[in-house]
């Protein structure tokens, strides 16, 4: 896996425990399931444009935060 991949699923995982947003919120907020995001933050899959999007709407955030 790409090191900038693995920095943008860190961002997300650190942005998500700062807001206290379990996985299981995150899965219903975003419509993916506990298992995908478990596997994304695991770096066992490398998410996609849609679902990287999906993530930072139900976290009320724009896809660029993920990248800064």
């Amino acid at each position: 896996m790409e090191k900038e991949v693995e920095d943008v699923i860190e961002k997300i995982r650190t942005i998500r425990k700062e807001k206290g947003i379990s996985i299981l919120t995150l899965s219903v907020n975003s419509g993916i399931s506990r298992s995908h995001l478990f596997y994304i933050e695991s770096k066992k899959t490398i998410p996609s444009l849609e679902t990287l999007t999906k993530i930072a709407h139900a976290m009320d955030l724009q896809l660029k935060d993920f990248f800064i």
